[in-house]
């Protein structure tokens, strides 16, 4: 690996472990054993890194999300089960990919202060929203059209949600179960004939 690629693993690693708020650009040369100027060089900014990193961490936690849908889906022929056991499957990658998680809910939070993510975090929306779609459908992807993007934008909003309930406290975050339990409540009363 080269200077820029072994920065990129560096922030990535300092994202899991420290969080985006609290990584400095020092700790990222320290973690790639890469000298500091570097990140500047081939980055701008260590806020740019950061960004970047956040972003390729976030995709390499969708490729969890795309085999943990797929071992779910295997484990029933039934519609509901299968649901019920994608969002455990979820829970899990959560466990794994916790600072993550936790990094991305902190960048969320700096959006208000840095149009710069905030203009990062927009470009990658669209796509995220259509993977997450693909995968929750179990198809390597999906037509970007409006159709499978409401599909990504309901994804995504369980999604979130249930990431922000597993953060706080994971012992009381909602299973696959509840999920389809609310998901019946919820058409009842909202696609009645």
């Amino acid at each position: 690996m080269g200077n820029r690629e072994d920065l990129l693993t560096g922030a990535k690693r300092c994202l899991y472990e420290k969080g985006y708020g609290r990584t400095t650009a020092r700790d990222i040369a320290s973690a790639s054993g890469v000298s500091l100027a570097a990140i500047g060089y081939h980055f701008g900014s260590k806020e740019a890194l950061l960004n970047l990193a956040l972003i390729e961490a976030t995709g390499e936690w969708g490729e969890a999300l795309a085999h943990a849908v797929t071992a779910a889906r295997a484990s029933s022929d039934d519609p509901e089960q299968q649901f019920a056991a994608v969002w455990d499957e979820v829970l899990k990658t959560f466990v794994e990919h916790r600072g993550l998680w936790a990094s991305q809910i902190e960048a969320i939070a700096q959006t208000e202060h840095s149009p710069e993510l905030r203009d990062e975090l927009a470009k990658v929306q669209r796509m995220g929203r259509l993977a997450l779609s693909a995968h929750f459908q179990d198809l390597d992807e999906v037509p970007d059209n409006e159709t499978e993007l409401s599909r990504g934008i309901f994804y995504q909003a369980l999604l979130s949600g249930l990431a922000l309930q597993w953060l706080a406290s994971p012992d009381q975050a909602p299973t696959g179960q509840d999920f389809l339990r609310g998901l019946k409540l919820v058409s009842a009363t909202v696609l009645r004939p």
